[in-house]
């Protein structure tokens, strides 16, 4: 009966309409130290005054960030102290000692700060509040929910609130109120409510009640199975996105040239390597700009690539054109020479490149389906990439040249053009956009010395069965591959998904050798 008091003195505490002043340094205390039901009726009375100071007080006890020193409570983040009353930096003293919450005060805390975000002035952070009350009801909060439903005006927040409060009445004692809860419950698109539904579903007895929630539950997964089938489309799409920038640098080298570069995932890494200094220099030397660093690290990315591509071209296979079966050994070995140094350099192990912060989070579209900023510009930059690509190949005069070599190289050295040069300057673009590529993959993944072995098998099967030579069959396979890759294995499973990936490019190899889209007339 005590418990249930200080329950309901708690939650009548954050009903209460009045001129309230700002959090004390006696009500921070009064919350931090003392019996539990005297440390609830603190978090109550302070709670109702719904400021700013007193949400970020609770939030930090909510995350153990709070300490006592001296019969005072202090804030403390990053070894940094904060009086929660003023918001003032202060020192922390050695003898600090953490503020201790049993499970009961976590849970009571928990429902004031969401009792006060129900009531902020920012749209998003009542959603989030009223959202946080649907993943875990709590008859106590009833009342709570009923006043945001009098004020609420936002229609979004308003039907997460109203699930939110049928959420709670599944653990009504009457089967009417019960039923009427699952008929709100299916009307919703969370995965949060399925799980409720199904909890609820596995302890009713009533019969009616038990037909209501079945037919809630399939309510429920018709509007969830959109978001998955969505999101299945979206993360083939960034799949294609990703393996179409791994292939466009072969599409020349290989396409274009007829070079058989084992060592093109070697530049990629060596792309990703050249990001992560970029990173590190930054942090280092101008952590005010780091959110800026990526730019830098596409250029540079791109031109340590292209160096490495052109010195690799200078040195070693103009020597071997025409001779694939050395070409294809010389650049083997290559790309373990490159391997090697970079584990001497950076080490063996993994290293970490951060996201900037405009790179961070995502843009929610369903409850079940969220696109990953990331991803999203990944997509974007491959795109903005392959039209670079198409500009450079068919409007400038490099393009011109590297076509016509690559079609009639001693027509093309009969009109004077430096062959030697083009295939340089052929063998350093590709190698770039390959730069390029690791630039994108440090951003949604680790960086290791073995990037590259991640890629480049599947580089070499979309620029085949694209055609070669051919930048538009190169876009066709790479988006058809990372499509149906992420398809199948929902049905498969990862690993029989890419063997029927490749079983079928097999098999279609054979019917068509030349690809989806052959060379015709004079270009064969």
């Amino acid at each position: 009966m005590r418990r249930w008091i200080t329950r309901c003195v708690a939650v009548l505490g954050l009903l209460l309409v009045c001129n309230a002043h700002a959090l004390t340094a006696e009500e921070a205390l009064g919350i931090a130290v003392g019996e539990t039901d005297a440390r609830i009726e603190a978090l109550g009375k302070a709670a109702a005054q719904g400021d700013d100071r007193t949400a970020a007080y609770l939030q930090a006890l909510a995350d153990d960030a709070v300490k006592l020193a001296a019969g005072r409570v202090l804030v403390v983040r990053d070894g940094k102290g904060l009086d929660p009353v003023s918001g003032e930096g202060v020192p922390v003293p050695p003898d600090a000692e953490d503020v201790m919450l049993n499970n009961r005060l976590r849970g009571e805390i928990d429902t004031a700060l969401a009792a006060l975000r129900l009531f902020s002035s920012d749209v998003s952070l009542r959603r989030q509040a009223a959202l946080s009350l649907l993943k875990d009801p709590d008859v106590s909060r009833k009342p709570v929910l009923d006043k945001a439903l009098a004020a609420e005006k936002d229609a979004a927040v308003l039907d997460l609130l109203r699930q939110a409060q049928a959420a709670v009445m599944l653990g009504s004692e009457q089967a009417a109120a019960r039923m009427s809860a699952a008929r709100t419950l299916g009307q919703s698109a969370q995965a949060e409510v399925l799980l409720l539904l199904n909890q609820q579903l596995s302890a009713e007895t009533d019969p009616a009640v038990q037909s209501a929630l079945k037919a809630a539950v399939r309510q429920v997964q018709d509007g969830l199975r959109w978001g998955e089938r969505l999101g299945q489309l979206f993360t083939g799409v960034s799949l294609g996105s990703i393996l179409l920038l791994v292939a466009l640098g072969l599409a020349i080298t290989y396409g274009l040239m007829g070079v058989i570069n084992m060592a093109h995932g070697e530049l990629m890494m060596i792309g990703a390597y050249a990001t992560y200094v970029v990173q590190a220099a930054f942090r280092q030397y101008l952590p005010e700009a780091f959110d800026l660093y990526l730019l830098a690290a596409l250029p540079l990315a791109f031109a340590t690539s292209a160096l490495v591509g052109a010195l690799m071209e200078r040195g070693v296979l103009r020597h071997l054109y025409g001779r694939p079966l050395e070409t294809l050994l010389a650049t083997w070995g290559i790309s373990l020479i490159l391997m090697q140094a970079v584990r001497s350099l950076f080490g063996a192990q993994n290293v970490g490149v951060e996201n900037p912060s405009w790179m961070s989070g995502s843009i929610p579209l369903m409850s079940n389906l969220q696109l990953p900023w990331n991803r999203v510009l990944i997509i974007a930059f491959a795109a903005a990439v392959l039209l670079g690509m198409v500009l450079l190949i068919g409007k400038t005069r490099l393009g011109l040249f590297v076509r016509g070599v690559t079609q009639n190289r001693p027509m093309a050295a009969c009109m004077g053009i430096n062959t030697a040069r083009i295939d340089t300057y052929a063998f350093a673009l590709g190698s770039g956009i390959a730069g390029l590529a690791g630039c994108a993959l440090s951003q949604i993944g680790n960086v290791g010395p073995d990037l590259g072995q991640s890629y480049i098998v599947d580089a070499f099967m979309v620029v085949v069965l694209g055609g070669v030579g051919q930048l538009a069959g190169t876009v066709y396979a790479a988006l058809g591959l990372g499509l149906a890759g992420k398809l199948l294995e929902g049905w498969t499973g990862a690993v029989l998904a890419k063997i029927a990936v490749l079983v079928f490019i097999i098999v279609f190899i054979q019917k068509r050798p030349q690809g989806i889209f052959a060379l015709k007339g004079r270009e064969a």
